[in-house]
């Protein structure tokens, strides 16, 4: 196996989805859905969308259980030709579930049992052979699995020179205690995530990279320790807070279900940035992998291979040069 540029620390669930016409007012109930399983966490889709993103190998640290769920779970990493040696398993413990509704457009709502993701510990971070930090390039974790073993694994990766990126999700003000920012390069909350942690109210309409809010809570995490934020905003595309405020538009697709999209986009720019790719390149990269995404059900299968985010941004190209040849 190539040696990883990119590692991602992160949860394992199993995915179990109804899709149906609408998302269920609080204690309604609506018949009629359709019921499909996939694996699922933000970890291994993180992982999952890297790997097929990337040339070369890319090596996922976490926990899944001892049951059929983490089975599955670990051999539909070995087909993705993830590096699964730092995966433990947990005996006489349960793999993470996540509970999700899709409604027609697109629009979810997940519910997760953490399971063995809440006993990945520091300990195991630190039971990863330094030789691991030393080859790669790029480190990307999220918040299903304890903030301690976040916090350590991003230690670890800035001991190294890793690039380390940090993706808020689930949404926790934690992370703005001490100095837990410091240790990242770039933090990538969606337009939810940055009010909850801003405690900012996004007005209705506000969700665009043009808008006060988003620009006025982007710079209030920056300015917490972080040094970049890149506000991903889905359809409205994400606003980049770097050196310079910028922002870069979406890719115009037909979405049909935008569970994995945000773990698309983090997976693909954590291999943008591996292969030395400049950030505006590789959220370029990173948006081509979210937009395909949303246009397939689930989420691990919906992840897109590099060939056809490559596609999509030749086509994207083509009609840029096209448009100019009309001006």
């Amino acid at each position: 196996m190539q040696t990883p540029a990119t590692i991602v620390l992160g949860s394992v669930n199993m995915d179990l989805v109804i899709r149906g016409s609408r998302l269920p007012l609080p204690g309604e109930t609506i018949l009629g859905g359709e019921f499909f399983q996939a694996p699922g966490g933000k970890g291994a889709n993180q992982a999952v969308a890297a790997a097929r993103a990337a040339q070369t190998s890319v090596a996922f640290i976490a926990a899944v259980g001892d049951d059929n769920f983490g089975k599955l779970s670990i051999d539909g990493f070995v087909a993705d030709r993830l590096d699964v040696s730092e995966i433990r398993t947990i005996p006489d413990c349960a793999t993470g579930i996540a509970l999700i509704l899709v409604d027609a457009s697109g629009q979810n709502m997940i519910s997760v049992a953490s399971g063995a993701n809440s006993r990945l510990a520091p300990a195991d971070v630190d039971a990863v052979p330094d030789s691991l930090f030393q080859n790669a390039r790029v480190f990307l974790c999220s918040l299903e699995t304890p903030i301690e073993t976040v916090r350590r694994g991003l230690e670890r990766a800035r001991d190294f020179g890793l690039t380390t990126i940090l993706n808020p999700a689930p949404a926790d003000r934690r992370i703005l205690e001490g100095d837990l920012l410091s240790l990242v390069d770039i933090l990538t909350p969606n337009e939810t995530e940055l009010s909850l942690l801003t405690g900012r109210p996004l007005p209705e309409g506000a969700n665009s990279p043009d808008s006060s809010p988003i620009r006025a809570g982007a710079l209030e995490l920056q300015n917490r320790g972080c040094a970049t934020v890149i506000a991903t905003l889905g359809a409205e595309g994400c606003l980049v807070v770097a050196d310079t405020v910028w922002s870069a538009a979406a890719f115009r697709v037909t979405a049909v279900d935008a569970t994995a999209a945000g773990d698309a986009f983090n997976g693909a720019l954590a291999v943008g940035l591996a292969e030395g790719r400049l950030l505006p390149d590789a959220v370029r990269f990173a948006s081509a992998a979210a937009a395909l995404s949303v246009t397939h059900s689930g989420a691990q299968p919906s992840l897109p291979p590099r060939f056809t985010i490559q596609r999509l941004l030749d086509l994207s190209a083509d009609d840029r040069v096209s448009e100019g040849k009309n001006r």
